[in-house]
């Protein structure tokens, strides 16, 4: 199954059973959102998962394309991207987690195909607020699946106050041989689905009060579940990165690791540009120029000749075409490039600046204030030139 496949399935299961398809938006949230990009599937839903009826009805379903900024230090692994595809289901006030799990079962192991002996669940155990997740604990027992109980790790929030409720998460065996351990001891066990009992809102202070309406929010990474169902080891080869595989070695001779993160922040930048953002000092321009300048940071470590200007334009295209961008080519190749030339005239400046007598020993919090206010050198940059 191609990623286009997996959507597809994904996406008929849900409509036959009543979900109406939202239209996913850009990584922009709407005006006035605080929030620099859009983290979730289910955050442009957040004033219907608060009782604000939705226009298509009280069962939803999606794909939506994300941006996470918290896993930045984590691409270049099997399973983390900057930016990613989400597929996602919805309850508004519906029905509730048991039918949710119920399907999503049904819809892995036989829409997808996957042995249901592969799978382990986790669910909520409970703590001083909050009782065990029983319902959910009886739909895995019934179907025979092992079950981990958890606490912090089965309690979703989307940070100090709002929305918040126990979740259950399906993980799936990547291991060579019979299953073993549990998901918190062994990382074989990859997480596949997220299926959250959206019931509370926290308070500023801690606490917690019921929604207005009882939801269930779903999230399932595309990439990841495509990457497993195609019998991949890393989403970076699954099919979406097949151009990237075959184009990008024979251009840049790369280690792995270093390979993964500059086709993801490629990529990721690609995609942010296509969606309207420009490079900044703050802000979501900022988001985007820190990914070119790790990327480059990256690519310039064994040699310092190569250039986002040498890239092919398929990977442009291939990108574009597959997050359903408007974009033109050239003037995504052109941010990439002026980005690319500003850097480098930073990177001299900062030469120039840290060869000084002041700065050729240990540096304090004032050199890097210094640094930043008056030469507009960042730390992470500083830090980096001294290691050269």
């Amino acid at each position: 199954m191609n990623t286009e496949d997996v959507i597809r399935t994904f996406v008929e299961y849900f409509e036959e059973r009543g979900h109406r398809r939202t239209t996913g938006s850009t990584l922009l949230p709407p005006p006035g959102d605080p929030v620099l990009f859009t983290t979730s599937g289910m955050h442009p839903l957040t004033p219907y998962l608060e009782g604000r009826p939705h226009p298509l009805g009280n069962r939803l379903v999606n794909v939506q394309r994300c941006l996470r900024t918290t896993d930045l230090e984590e691409v270049g692994d099997l399973t983390h991207l900057t930016v990613f595809e989400m597929l996602g289901t919805w309850s508004l006030g519906d029905y509730e987690g048991p039918r949710s799990l119920s399907w999503g079962y049904e819809l892995l192991t036989e829409g997808f195909g996957i042995d249901p002996g592969l799978l382990h669940a986790t669910v909520f155990g409970g703590d001083d607020q909050v009782g065990l997740d029983t319902a959910s604990l009886e739909v895995w027992q019934e179907r025979g699946v092992p079950v981990e109980l958890t606490v912090e790790d089965n309690w979703w929030d989307n940070g100090p106050t709002g929305p918040c409720g126990p979740d259950s998460e399906f993980f799936l065996w990547t291991g060579e041989g019979p299953p073993r351990s549990t998901p918190t001891r062994d990382d074989r066990w990859v997480e596949v689905w997220n299926h959250v009992m959206m019931r509370h809102r926290k308070l500023p202070d801690g606490s917690l009060v019921p929604l207005p309406q009882r939801n269930v929010d779903t999230g399932l990474g595309l990439e990841r579940l495509a990457s497993l169902l195609q019998g991949r080891t890393s989403v970076f080869e699954c099919d979406v990165f097949t151009p990237w595989r075959r184009l990008v070695p024979p251009l840049w001779p790369l280690d792995e690791a270093t390979l993964r993160l500059v086709c993801d922040h490629l990529r990721s930048a690609m995609v942010v540009i296509g969606d309207g953002v420009r490079p900044a000092n703050t802000g979501r321009g900022y988001v985007l120029r820190r990914l070119v300048r790790r990327l480059l940071t990256a690519l310039w470590r064994d040699d310092p000749s190569r250039t986002v200007g040498d890239l092919p334009d398929e990977l442009f295209l291939h990108t574009r075409d597959h997050f359903r961008q408007e974009t033109g080519l050239d003037e995504v190749r052109r941010v990439l490039c002026e980005e690319e030339r500003r850097f480098l005239g930073l990177l001299e400046r900062g030469r120039q600046v840290l060869a000084r007598p002041r700065f050729r020993g240990p540096l304090d919090e004032e050199d890097f204030h210094y640094l930043h206010d008056t030469h507009g050198l960042p730390r992470e940059l500083v830090v980096n030139l001294r290691q050269q």
